[in-house]
């Protein structure tokens, strides 16, 4: 297990002209992320600071900020000189002001909002909107331009960035992460994610430990273990960690370009040997990429000392380093000083435009990494070819006839997605171990799952191509999904309905953000996030009360009803509709319960044949597709929303399933769908409206 460590202080120097460039873009960077955490005015600096041309309440976060502008910087200078592709995701909590900054100064920002010119006015614009009301928030959210990752919670920087990378050949996915971040469950398993990298057919993710030392009060575990320690859990993790470290800017300079050199032609080499081999072969054996640790300090080239305390290097560079600059002279003084530190009269012109050095460092076109169409997948997304879900339906003659494995139908269906999709690689089903036992095995039929670790000669359906992906991480799983999503192609989450919990924080995140992505006219429409949620509360009598819990979907029905959508299909020809109609949506997260166990099939329609969508007889309900049309002595009852949106009755069950436990119906989470007016067939999207 050989590492190859690289010193910042061991590297040679760059060229004079191309260090200056980078060191000139870092400082501009780093002016501009200060000046959007403290000034409302006097952008440039053109006159003496007064209290006035500061925020009277200053918010945002310093710490990790000048370590990101290094970063983007340097990722700038490989992309030019290697032509590479490159997706940038920031994972250290609260980074917003630095890819603010570098997007503003490779001219990306100015092209989403032409209001905030690449100029002194636009820069005006830039600190006055930062964490200040109607403006924009303090971390990287869906109105950054080149982000598929929102930094408001911390965790999931990495699966993002391997779900961006499966089958994207070309692109590599840059992926800070913080050494807070690293702490968290999600992240610590999320590490693992390269033994389902596959370097013939994926791209490449290159993670950048971003190692400053501390959280928000307190020192950071990755940060207070030995060097040989931290470097061990990195080779055992599978990674070649190169170190760059230090805090003088030249020699840090040097080493990172040295550094990123040399990580790229790493990855060209792995990526080079694979596909020069059979594509997909069986025989493919797992690389071990690189990533970088960049140690530095934390609050970089900011203020080394505030009020006789240690700043730089240390916890209270964290957020503000410090505030009261309105109504304290001395710390007025201070911000002016840190601020012409970076001598912004050599940065900028006299427009308050970038200066041409400056400019000529950024790539050019969609290779910023602020325009990368991965960034904004929508412009990306080829709709799925599909077959007709009526050929998967099961016969039946008359009511109850018939029993059936709902969701081992449905298997069947995405057997048939999965296989008429192979060419075009963008469709995936991801779960923890759980796609067989939730009867969708017929998926193994056109694919396997995905494998890259070593391989027992025993095992069956594992290989380094396949296309059903598992572990026994649900926050890796939907990680994966959502970076997947977010960069342009579809897929399927399916779990154990007791058990999907672990991502409510996650679900919760992604729902967010395709609500705000509603509201951005440049964020183009994605393929909906898809849960099929099974082994659920009814049918649970032999696992017993530890996997019994419906919770999630009063968990889901809390969110806006134009991003979210639940179904409840009573039997597998109803599924199958559902199905096929999620795998059409766009900006959606579905989530559908079915059972897995075998039970009685109602007729399809009433001619006992396929279903239909799209007029009043149909019982459509605000989402969702029932399983049959609604009888004529009944359509009066039917109350019509909205085009195309019905919500039925309730109709009380003559019988209820067998199923249902007999001493009392289950009512608290789908009883209360549309009101309570619903019994548990009905299919509803998750709107907060009530009758």
């Amino acid at each position: 297990m050989t590492t190859m460590p690289s010193s910042a202080h061991d590297a040679p120097e760059q060229p004079g002209a191309e260090f200056d460039a980078l060191d000139a873009w870092w400082r501009a960077a780093n002016f501009l992320s200060v000046g959007q955490i403290y000034l409302l005015d006097n952008a440039l600096l053109r006159k003496p600071l007064e209290a006035v041309h500061t925020k009277p309440r200053l918010l945002g976060h310093w710490g990790t900020t000048p370590g990101l502008n290094f970063i983007y910087a340097h990722l700038n200078r490989v992309i030019t000189k290697f032509d590479l592709d490159m997706l940038y995701i920031a994972g250290p909590g609260h980074g917003g002001p630095a890819l603010f900054a570098n997007t503003w100064l490779e001219g990306s920002y100015s092209e989403f909002y032409p209001n905030v010119t690449r100029d002194g006015e636009g820069m005006h614009r830039l600190f006055r909107q930062f964490s200040f009301p109607g403006g924009v928030g303090s971390h990287v959210t869906a109105e950054t331009p080149g982000s598929i990752h929102e930094g408001g919670e911390l965790g999931y920087a990495l699966s993002h960035a391997f779900g961006a990378a499966f089958d994207n050949p070309d692109l590599i996915v840059a992926c800070v992460v913080g050494d807070g971040e690293a702490e968290t469950g999600p992240l610590a398993a999320a590490w693992h994610s390269n033994k389902f990298l596959n370097p013939a057919t994926d791209g490449a993710v290159l993670p950048i430990l971003h190692l400053n030392g501390y959280k928000i009060a307190n020192p950071t575990v990755l940060a207070r273990i030995p060097r040989a320690e931290l470097e061990a859990l990195l080779v055992g993790y599978g990674y070649v960690p190169y170190f760059v470290e230090g805090s003088e800017p030249t020699a840090m300079h040097a080493g990172m370009a040295a550094t990123l050199d040399a990580v790229t032609a790493q990855i060209r080499a792995i990526q080079h040997k694979a596909r020069s081999a059979d594509v997909g072969s069986a025989s493919t054996e797992r690389p071990r990429w690189p990533m970088v640790v960049l140690c530095s300090p934390k609050g970089w080239t900011g203020p080394k000392e505030v009020d006789g305390k240690p700043v730089e290097g240390n916890w209270r560079s964290h957020q503000v380093p410090f505030a009261d600059t309105a109504r304290n002279p001395a710390h007025l003084q201070l911000l002016e000083a840190w601020l012409k530190s970076y001598r912004p009269e050599e940065l900028f012109d006299e427009q308050g435009a970038p200066r041409a050095h400056i400019a000529a460092l950024a790539p050019r076109g969609a290779r910023r990494m602020g325009s990368n169409p991965h960034g904004n997948g929508g412009l990306l997304l080829r709709d799925l070819r599909l077959p007709d879900y009526r050929d998967s339906a099961v016969a039946v003659p008359q009511p109850g006839a018939v029993d059936a494995e709902a969701t081992r139908v449905m298997g069947n269906f995405l057997r048939d997605v999965m296989r008429r999709n192979l060419e075009t690689r963008n469709f995936r089903v991801v779960g923890p171990d759980e796609t067989a036992s939730n009867r969708l095995g017929a998926l193994f039929e056109v694919t396997d799952r995905t494998w890259l670790g070593e391989r027992a000669p025993d095992d069956e359906g594992l290989s380094p191509d396949g296309r059903v992906m598992e572990i026994l991480s649900e926050h890796t799983c939907q990680g994966w999904l959502e970076g997947y999503l977010l960069t342009g192609r579809h897929g399927l989450f399916s779990c154990y309905e007791a058990f999907i919990h672990i991502v409510d924080s996650m679900f919760n995140q992604h729902a967010k953000w395709l609500k705000v992505c509603n509201e951005i006219p440049w964020r183009r429409p994605i393929a909906s996030l898809n849960y099929l949620l099974t082994s659920h509360v009814w049918r649970q009598d032999h696992n017993g009360f530890s996997h019994q819990d419906p919770g999630f979907i009063d968990h889901v029905v809390n969110k806006k009803a134009d991003v979210i959508r639940v179904y409840l299909p009573p039997d597998a020809n109803t599924l199958l509709c559902i199905t096929d109609r999620c795998l059409r949506s766009r900006n959606l997260v579905n989530v559908i319960v079915a059972g897995k166990q075998p039970a009685a099939r109602a007729p399809a329609g009433a001619e006992g044949a396929g279903h239909q969508r799209g007029g009043p007889d149909d019982a459509a309900t605000q989402g969702g597709t029932s399983a049959r049309p609604v009888p004529p002595r009944l359509r009066h009852l039917v109350h019509h929303r909205q085009a195309g949106h019905l919500r039925l009755p309730r109709i009380p069950l003559a019988h209820p399933p067998a199923d249902l436990p007999s001493q009392q119906p289950r009512q608290p989470a789908r009883a209360r769908l549309q009101g309570g007016r619903h019994d548990h067939h009905a299919v509803r999207h998750g709107s907060a409206q009530r009758p």
